[in-house]
């Protein structure tokens, strides 16, 4: 059988590692980093990707490593707030530091080659993946997109999610296993993203905001503090792409909607048979590069464009006190929901 060479070990790499080790399929992941660490990450699964997690009896290891559901969301702006809404289908919460380490070793167990530290050196061509990450973009429209994250303790929520609105930006909190929560941020500005200490006020939220009185006495833990910068949310078409991609190396969901780990365990998925079939031998790279690259565009193209028009709410005054409005109606709450996972 042909060997399938994954270039990133993050979330859709080694999904993808691992739905096709359960097949028998030889498989090498090249990933530049290390395990266990931290990745600025919503850590909040829901959607289709729970699906994916069942199919490959991955949901009850990420129970036993300390996951917990989230049965409700609610929504902030300023001093205004949401009625609380329980989400249509529970949601998994799990620090991707526990996470990504357990994908590891699960694909380890199952006999795939990990090779940590490395980077992939020659051309991109038949029977290699691209799981690298985001595709680097400084500057959309004229912004600078960029992402926070922290853990910390001593938060109490109203909700398993809650999302902040600010004029420029959006942060979103979950809460975690062993008392902690997950603070992550999108933001833009003209410039960059600043220091630690201007990033960590920014994820403070503004003076008078109901996020700012959250973590008024929050302890936050250095350590798991990280960023990324050049993100691009313009969705992307696989088709149109000469490699085979999945996750955020394929195409970026605006996090607002929580479904951004869902979708890259997703690609994962629809990857998985079409690769084993050419390790196989039975078909071409051209036909299953083409057979994956239509699955994902059948399966998120509509999704992209809803939470296009979404996040572009967020972004304006009028916007945002429509939102806010909006989500006080029980069929708008379901709707949005369904049209976004």
């Amino acid at each position: 059988m042909k060997t399938i060479q994954v270039i990133g070990g993050g979330l859709a790499g080694l999904t993808l590692g691992i739905g096709l080790r359960k097949r028998d399929v030889p498989v090498t992941v090249i990933e530049a980093g290390s395990y266990p660490r931290h990745r600025v990450c919503g850590e909040f699964i829901n959607g289709r990707g729970l699906d994916v997690l069942d199919q490959l009896s991955l949901t009850g290891k990420f129970l036993d490593a300390g996951a917990i559901r989230a049965e409700t969301a609610a929504f902030f702006a300023g001093d205004s707030r949401s009625a609380v809404r329980r989400l249509p289908a529970p949601a998994l919460c799990l620090s991707r530091f526990t996470m990504d380490q357990l994908l590891a070793d699960e694909f380890q167990k199952l006999g795939g080659d990990l090779r940590t530290g490395a980077r992939w050196q020659d051309a991109v061509g038949d029977g290699i993946v691209q799981a690298s990450g985001r595709r680097l973009r400084p500057v959309e429209n004229g912004w600078r997109w960029f992402g926070l994250k922290v853990h910390a303790k001593n938060v109490s929520l109203e909700a398993g999610l809650e999302m902040h609105l600010a004029r420029d930006g959006y942060v979103g909190i979950c809460r975690l296993a062993t008392d902690e929560v997950n603070v992550c941020g999108l933001f833009r500005r003209n410039g960059g993203a600043g220091a630690v200490g201007d990033a960590l006020e920014l994820l403070r939220g503004a003076p008078g905001s109901v996020l700012r009185q959250r973590l008024a006495a929050a302890r936050f833990e250095q350590d798991s503090f990280c960023s990324v910068a050049g993100l691009s949310l313009r969705p992307q078409r696989a088709i149109e792409r000469s490699e085979c991609c999945i996750g955020d190396a394929l195409t970026m969901i605006p996090p607002v909607t929580g479904n951004g780990m869902s979708l890259a365990f997703e690609s994962a998925a629809l990857a998985i048979e079409p690769l084993a079939a050419y390790s196989r031998g039975q078909c071409s790279w051209a036909e299953i590069r083409e057979t994956i690259a239509r699955r994902c565009d059948e399966q998120f193209s509509r999704r992209l464009a809803w939470a296009g028009r979404l996040q572009s709410m967020l972004f304006s005054s009028a916007g945002q006190k429509l939102l806010m409005g909006l989500t006080r109606c029980d069929w708008f709450w379901r709707w949005a929901f369904e049209r976004t996972r």
